[in-house]
């Protein structure tokens, strides 16, 4: 984990921290599975951030004001939320055209796989209906 992403981390409570690096852990672990090569990993706009050739930016924060949820953020401008409000209804919170909420507490992270996958391969699925799912 590069510094500023370990420091970054630091200053999440103890319970946030363990699931945004779970979920870091997927980002990584999809990018393997599927060839996905490097993943770049950055802090934009303050936040931890993840990107693979061919993908689209993947972010993720903890925010003291909504303290029970971990929020992953997509690019506004895809069809990625609208796709996983499609595919995934009643398995996520949605913040409008922009984050998958997650809760604190939440140990399954099944669907969230299937929608970073989505994400990081999107420029290669975006032509396809509901990005090839």
């Amino acid at each position: 984990m590069k510094p500023e992403i370990e420091a970054k981390f630091a200053t999440y409570p103890a319970e946030a921290q363990e699931q945004l690096k779970r979920i870091r852990r997927l980002v990584f672990s999809v990018a393997e599975e599927n060839g996905l090569g490097t993943v770049e990993e950055t802090l934009k706009w303050g936040e931890p951030s993840f990107l693979v050739k061919g993908g689209s930016t993947v972010r993720m924060d903890w925010k003291p004001n909504d303290p029970d949820y971990i929020k992953v953020y997509f690019h506004c401008q895809t069809s990625l939320i609208e796709t996983f409000k499609e595919i995934y209804r009643d398995e996520f919170t949605y913040e409008g055209k922009r984050a998958i909420v997650i809760p604190l507490a939440a140990s399954e992270l099944g669907p969230l796989r299937h929608c970073l996958q989505m994400a990081l391969t999107y420029h290669r699925v975006k032509h396809l209906p509901l990005l090839g799912a």
